[in-house]
């Protein structure tokens, strides 16, 4: 594929794309706002020379919190425009920042929304978060100085093989961007295999072991479990996705008969799919509240769903061990760091492929355990939420785990100090 090809796919995509919105609107209306913003309408002013920080969704936009948290300590007469590509996101942001950092939609990649959207930001530094590659975006930053960094990226080795297809379409981006700021050298290998120049991927770790959280969410944590009941067996299903939560609930059903008072926290990862959770709660016969509507779990319940927007850290902290989604199905999985920073055992199904590296250290130190499918999970949270000196082992090796990888925040600063003292590579 070339340059012209892909714009002319994108041009004949962007009706699609407004349609998918309008269809994702049907259970989250906030879909069918802002549509301007996509088109490149910033409706904020920036200072010249912001910091621009791209991050599609939920989770990239808390990988990002470290960082962004450092730079603005470090640069404080430098506005922060974060974008995102959901609504989830958008709240997020608001969440996580308030009113010191902006945030808009990012526009799609069509060359006069990317123009517009630049000649009303005018950017110091676009900062892409971890796979985000969008030709016209950094074809254009390109050609007015505006340096580009990929951060915290990453790519699994069926991406590589797919930009590999893309020919020179692909050698042609990756020469567009500045600084690669790979998470291991595996990532950084499969960089420099699609023709980066050595010189420009560097290695500089996972933000997301830079999490650090608030004392009080242990303190909620602990308000939280004196609702469930201190001696009652808890854990979490984070992130889970479409085909996966059937899984989850059989392993449910299975446990019970086990430890026939064990709560599941059940977090889908999409909100408009709650509904459709719950109802499948119910199909299966489960007890199910939402905490949504009743945050105070009664004693008979069995699945708690966790449908409140940004508290999946209060939910992990307040169970005894965790299982992350995405994982028994084949999408990749989700953070797994959530749950070891917080010393809590954690395992994850066979479909690890965005988080290999991380999912990995995490296996060698036998601070996480595998599964194949509802047998194995439901054996394995068996045994650990009988043993609280178990938990307690494999939850500090998971902390070692993430204390000695931490320091990927200020490896970063580092590059973004030399691109914004320096002008792009020609």
């Amino acid at each position: 594929m070339n340059f012209r090809t892909y714009n002319s796919i994108l041009r004949l995509a962007t009706p699609m794309i407004f349609l998918r919105l309008l269809w994702r609107s049907r259970k989250n209306p906030v879909y069918r706002q802002k549509w301007r913003q996509r088109l490149g309408h910033c409706p904020i002013t920036m200072i010249p020379g912001c910091l621009w920080i791209h991050a599609v969704s939920v989770g990239e936009a808390q990988a990002a919190e470290p960082l962004v948290r450092q730079l603005l300590q470090r640069y404080p007469e430098r506005e922060i425009l974060l974008t995102t590509t959901t609504p989830t996101g958008a709240d997020h942001v608001l969440k996580l920042y308030g009113e010191r950092v902006h945030h808009c939609y990012f526009p799609i990649d069509l060359p006069r929304a990317v123009g517009r959207f630049l000649d009303r930001v005018q950017p110091g530094l676009l900062l892409l978060m971890e796979t985000e590659i969008w030709p016209n975006l950094l074809q254009t930053c390109r050609k007015r100085g505006i340096p580009s960094l990929l951060a915290n990226a990453r790519l699994s080795e069926k991406s590589a093989r797919r930009y590999a297809k893309a020919g020179d379409l692909t050698q042609q981006v990756f020469g567009w961007i500045d600084c690669i700021a790979a998470q291991s050298e595996a990532d950084a290998a499969r960089f420099r295999g699609l023709g980066v120049a050595p010189q420009r991927v560097q290695v500089t770790g996972s933000l997301k072991f830079d999490l650090n959280l608030p004392a009080s969410l242990y303190e909620q944590a602990e308000v939280l479990r004196r609702g469930f009941g201190q001696q009652r067996p808890v854990w979490v299903a984070a992130s889970t996705r479409d085909g996966e939560e059937a899984l989850i609930l059989q392993a449910q059903h299975d446990l019970l008969q086990h430890l026939p008072h064990a709560l599941l926290i059940l977090v889908p990862r999409h909100p408009e799919r709650f509904d459709a959770v719950e109802s499948l709660c119910r199909q299966r016969g489960f007890v199910v509240q939402r905490r949504s509507r009743q945050p105070q779990c009664q004693a008979d319940c069995q699945v708690y769903l966790g449908d409140s927007m940004g508290e999946l850290p209060l939910l992990l902290a307040a169970a005894d061990a965790a299982f992350v989604g995405g994982s028994l199905v084949p999408l990749g999985g989700h953070n797994v760091l959530e749950a070891a920073v917080l010393g809590k055992p954690v395992c994850f199904g066979p479909h690890m492929f965005n988080f290999a590296a991380i999912s990995q250290l995490l296996l060698d130190a036998g601070a996480a355990s595998r599964v194949q499918g509802p047998g194995e999970l439901a054996e394995l949270m068996a045994r650990w939420l009988s043993d609280a000196s178990l938990r307690e082992q494999l939850g500090e090796r998971g902390r070692a785990v993430v204390e000695a990888n931490r320091g990927a925040g200020q490896r970063l600063l580092g590059l973004i100090a030399e691109l914004l003292g320096s002008k792009p590579n020609q």
